[in-house]
């Protein structure tokens, strides 16, 4: 029953349908998941490459972090995240001098190109969803204004029967005093 108390908190999700921003935000990122799915492959594939290499490397001297291929990739996500990063690689570099070179391209590759892929990603698919709905926007105008151009046609085509019929009365009338 307490747990089912806790999740009375998920009510605060509803605001994702009621503030338009976040409703914008947040289809754009579920538009953005197959594009994102590439992404994380190819971030496996790195993390596995790595993993593999700095368990080789640095396993038998840093156990604890790259013992096996499990508690590599952890130390890698860490490192990725540069959480305790420093530490890592001072630590790397006390058994072995040169360990910088190892993990400094790795923290590029990992933070710096994969991640902003991610997020160029996601920017994309917000700015997709952007111009959709400005199109859409821009259609529903374009029909708002083709509509109040046809009805003004037909305002105006009215007024001018109502003139002529008015101009052959007067010309009736006319005709009538005159003859």
């Amino acid at each position: 029953l307490a747990v089912l108390r806790a999740l009375r908190v998920l009510r605060v999700l509803r605001l994702v349908s009621i503030v338009p921003s976040l409703r914008n935000v947040v289809e754009a990122m579920l538009a953005a998941l197959p594009g994102m799915g590439s992404i994380v492959l190819l971030m496996l594939l790195i993390f596995y490459v790595f993993a593999v290499m700095s368990v080789k490397l640095f396993g038998a001297a840093m156990e604890e972090q790259f013992g096996d291929l499990g508690s590599a990739f952890f130390t890698l996500f860490q490192l990725m995240a540069m959480d305790d990063f420093g530490n890592i690689v001072r630590q790397a570099m006390e058994h072995q001098p040169w360990a910088w070179l190892f993990f400094i391209p790795f923290s590029v590759i990992a933070t710096f190109v994969v991640l902003n892929l991610f997020i160029g990603v996601i920017v994309e698919s917000i700015q997709t969803l952007r111009e959709q709905r400005e199109s859409a926007d821009a259609r529903v105008a374009q029909a708002a204004t083709d509509a109040a151009r046809s009805e003004a046609h037909l305002d105006s085509q009215m007024l001018l029967a109502e003139l002529r019929a008015l101009r052959a009365e007067v010309a009736a009338l006319r005709a009538g005093r005159a003859g």
